[in-house]
């Protein structure tokens, strides 16, 4: 029910809404040669650092950063197709 007030909402503004599995986003390394998964990614609830490559960044900007890279790479499919 609430996506859909927010689609509504969305488009009554004259924007797009792209629903996103938000699912290990924030544990998810956003460095775009990296990528790799792990719970021991984020160290505190408000802290990512990557255990690999040493990245570092607000866990929630890291969530937001991933959040919005899918919905970007479903929009471009959808155009696409």
């Amino acid at each position: 029910m609430f996506l859909g007030i927010l689609m509504h909402k969305a488009e009554s503004a004259g924007r797009e809404l792209i629903p996103v599995n938000p699912a290990s986003t924030s544990r998810t390394c956003p460095a775009p040669e990296c990528g790799h998964i792990s719970g021991e990614n984020r160290t505190t609830q408000a802290d990512f650092v990557y255990v690999r490559c040493g990245y570092t960044a607000n866990a929630d900007e890291v969530g937001a950063t991933n959040v919005k890279r899918a919905g970007l790479v479903l929009r471009k499919a959808a155009l696409a197709a």
